[in-house]
């Protein structure tokens, strides 16, 4: 990363906030006009896949909730209009001066958000009870055996005349109760 690009900042905003934050900060830094010294406000954000009621559905969560990423060139100007723009409580850092992320944490996070492949989130976990939606043990409450997020595949514990019997069914087929 070159000198003249900046370094990048963690910024501390009010959980939920960010996105206001993020366009208030833009705003302030086109008609302050200082783009040549603030470059880049992101969110970090990665995308998640979310079941919820049968229905898989693509999210783009904050990674850090609170939290914005800048790269600046810190001076007195830039650091000025930063930590005055509404919603923004502070630089991450000690005492009075923001420290800068390193390169290789800046990487990590893009990496992160860049990812190809989202994660999959479940709203439920192992040894929990849940309703089975879809296929042939429609409407059974079963238990949670074990989760394999990587296909896709939940095996559940289903009662079937007094004997608890092994079923592998598709995430999107269960819901919990």
């Amino acid at each position: 990363m070159a000198k003249s690009e900046g370094k990048w900042y963690v910024i501390h905003t009010y959980s939920g906030y960010e996105e206001r934050v993020k366009t208030n900060l833009e705003q302030r830094i086109e008609s302050m006009d200082v783009a040549d010294k603030i470059f880049k406000v992101i969110v970090p954000t990665e995308n998640e896949i979310e079941i919820r009621d049968g229905q898989r559905r693509s999210v783009a969560r904050r990674m850090f909730p609170g939290y914005l990423l800048v790269q600046m060139r810190l001076e007195e100007e830039s650091w000025y209009v930063v930590r005055n723009t509404p919603g923004v409580t502070g630089f991450v850092g000690s005492g009075n001066r923001p420290i800068p992320l390193t390169e290789e944490e800046v990487n990590t996070i893009r990496r992160q958000m860049e990812s190809e492949t989202p994660r999959v989130k479940v709203g439920f976990s192992k040894g929990e009870n849940i309703r089975i939606v879809d296929g042939p043990f429609v409407d059974f409450i079963g238990t949670v055996d074990g989760i394999n997020l990587e296909k896709g595949k939940v095996r559940v514990l289903v009662s079937f005349f007094g004997r608890e019997t092994p079923v592998e069914l598709d995430l999107a087929q269960v819901q919990a109760l």
